[in-house]
Parts: C-alpha cells; structure tokens; sequence
C-alpha cells in the first residue's frame, strides 16, 4: 500500500496527505478527516521510523507522572492525549512512583526515542533531567504546581496558597486545635508547599500544628484509618483534620464511621482534589478542586506552540482551585450548642 493511494481514494494530493499527518495543523479539517478516513479503509499506517528521517522530527511527546493509582493524573493525561491527538503527536507515559530517579530514567528512554517535548509534575526532579532538556533544546512543562519565580515553566496552581485558604476557612469556623494527615513531602514539592500553607495560616492565627497532631505516611486509606484512629484517641484531640488528598480524607471518614464518630458533628475535615467519589459518599467531602484535565490541555498547546514556532518559550499559566464545602466541616462546637 503507498500513499499515492490513498490520495486518490480521499480526493486530494499526496502532498495533503503528508501534510495531515506530518503537520496537521497546515490543512484544514476536512483534508484531514478525508485523508484519516481513506488510511483507515485502506488499513494505511504512515512509516513512523521514514517520516522521522525526511523531516528529523519524531512527532513523539512525552508525560512522566508519579502514580497509576489516582484519578487526577489520568485526567491531566486525558486532556493532552486529547490536543497532541489533533495534531498527530504520538504520547508516550512514564510513571516514577515517586521516585526521582526512576524518573530520571524514564525521561532519558523518552529522550533517547526522541521525544520533541515532555511534561513532568512537580519540580523534584533531578539536576540532570533538567540539564539534559535544555541541552538538547526540548521545551518541558512543570504541572500541578505553581509559584513566583519558578525557574521552570509551570502550569500548575499554588499548592501552598490553596492550603492557607482552607486553613483559614476553618479557623473562620472557630477551630482552634489542628490535625493533619498527609502523604510523604520527600521528593513530593507539592505535599509540602501544602503543608507550608497550614502552618503559615495556623502561625497568623496565633496557632500551631502540633508534631503529635501531624501523622505522614503513604497515601493510601489505610494509613489514614490508622492515623483517624490515632488522631481520635490522642488527649489533645483536634477538632479539625486537614488531608493532604482526597483520598486521605475518605480513609480517614471510612474509620469514623467504624469508631462511631460523625463529621461535622464531632470533628471537621477536608480533603483536596474533588475525586469522582468524594461527593457521593455521606458526609460529603469538603474539598478543592483543580481541573487537572485543563492543566493537560494547556500544557499541550503551549508545548505545540513552541515546536511550531509560534513561542519561543512556555508562558507558565496559573489555574485556580475553587474551594467546595460540603457536609463534612461545621463550626466548632456545633454539636454541643444544638444539643
């Protein structure tokens, strides 16, 4: 099967044919639905390995994340698949389970198959990875994470700004005596930017976050049982819980209800992310959202804009969480005013 083929079965010149899959953004979207659409019904497939020798360009974009196992990663992944796809990029997904160094690896194999560009989460990552970007001119994007003056392009949100506005809603609420339960801040830059903003809100208040009263571990709901458990039978125990995730803070209610405590009647808590499941469980999470698929699709595009020359660098983009309060926080001592 050749290409000349398939020109004449769509109708248009072979020169279009190789525009729409080599640079699809030079026809239009009929030429291109036409051409996609004789490939198909000729069970067509362009040489991946020619096209990258006659125009030294791979058409391959990389993504490292940290983790299979949440929700928020799949749907940032969702979103570029959905812009590099229009303009035939190929995706290639890493995981580094939180590891900086099989992190490190994996962006090397992506660079090593000549990935035109790639997008990591979070700035803990290697010196070399860095490095090795900026020496072979491959434009990168930090995601789910944003700051002044980061030396990185990010497209993100302020992980420490966000944990500062739900710490100080809280204290609004008139909690005074604070719990925390958080995944692991090694080699996770957003875990402790989070964990900066509870004790800079706690700090303006006159408060602080007892070492007691904070328990780090894995970010599973076992652990947040666990710490819930500890939490609860503690002689200083709080009155409000702040999770790192929401899946944290689903742990931690799933052993309340066990203990036979009840939010927001004998404590508060709040989560971060707005998982899928987090308002349909009762008590409903009190939560932040981000719209981590919008974080995929503009990273995207700001990367295409840079391979195509329209930008010389990524801009980086703030997003901003909205906060989502539901059944799981209440005011202190509600429970003892009612009764």
């Amino acid at each position: 099967m050749r290409l000349e083929e398939v020109a004449r079965l769509a109708g248009v010149s072979t020169a279009s044919v190789s525009r729409a899959f080599n640079e699809p953004d030079k026809v239009t979207e009929i030429i291109r639905e036409k051409v996609f659409e004789a490939a198909r019904a000729l069970n067509w497939i362009p040489d991946a390995a020619g096209r990258a020798l006659a125009s030294s360009r791979t058409h391959i974009a990389g993504a490292i994340i940290p983790t299979l196992d949440n929700e928020i990663f799949a749907r940032q992944i969702s979103g570029m698949q959905s812009v590099y796809a229009q303009h035939g990029f190929t995706l290639l997904l890493g995981c580094s389970n939180y590891d900086p160094e099989e992190g490190l690896k994996q962006a090397q194999a992506m660079i090593a198959r000549g990935v035109e560009a790639l997008t990591i989460v979070g700035e803990d990552h290697p010196a070399e990875l860095f490095d090795a970007m900026r020496a072979r001119q491959i434009p990168y994007v930090v995601t789910y994470s944003y700051r002044e003056n980061c030396p990185h392009p990010c497209i993100g949100f302020d992980n420490k700004a966000a944990f500062v506005a739900i710490t100080q809603h809280l204290i609004s609420l008139g909690h005074e005596k604070f719990g925390a339960i958080f995944q692991p801040e090694a080699n996770n830059d957003r875990a402790r930017a989070r964990l900066e903003g509870i004790r800079e809100a706690l700090s303006q208040a006159g408060l602080v976050l007892s070492p007691k009263l904070l328990h780090v571990g894995a970010p599973s709901m076992e652990f947040a049982a666990q710490s819930f458990s500890a939490l609860m039978a503690n002689k200083e125990r709080p009155s409000a819980i702040i999770c790192g995730n929401d899946n944290l803070a689903l742990g931690a209610l799933t052993m309340a209800s066990d203990l036979g405590f009840k939010a927001p009647d004998d404590f508060s808590i709040t989560g971060f992310d707005d998982l899928a499941i987090s308002s349909r469980l009762s008590p409903r999470l009190t939560t932040m959202k981000v719209d981590n698929q919008q974080i995929g699709i503009i990273a995207a595009q700001h990367l295409l804009k840079v391979l195509r020359g329209s930008a010389k660098v990524v801009t980086p983009v703030e997003l901003k969480p909205f906060f989502l309060k539901r059944d799981s926080i209440g005011p202190y001592g509600a429970r003892k005013a009612s009764i």
